[in-house]
């Protein structure tokens, strides 16, 4: 795996391996058609998987790292008055 951004991608490729993991495992789309929609070899998505359950608290640090990054972001939006996102209602 490469890291891109700080985050694990697939070598050579701009896709991360949570995208992969997000979509097997998140969504319960098949690996190949993974693959497919990333224009990959269904090894490239094993390995992904594979990467991902290797290494449990690198990515339990970047989804907390993630999750803090859009809350500070939630924070910095100004909306006009009245204006409410619906997770805050």
């Amino acid at each position: 795996m490469q890291d891109i951004l700080n985050e694990p991608h697939i070598e050579g490729r701009r896709v991360p391996v949570l995208t992969i993991v997000e979509r097997v495992e998140g969504r319960g789309l098949a690996p190949q058609t993974v693959a497919d929609r990333h224009n990959l070899d269904i090894s490239e998505v094993y390995a992904a998987l594979l990467y991902y359950h290797d290494h449990p608290r690198e990515f339990e640090n970047l989804r907390r790292e993630r999750e803090q990054i859009m809350a500070d972001l939630k924070d910095e939006i100004t909306r006009p008055e009245g204006v409410t996102p619906p997770d805050r209602e």
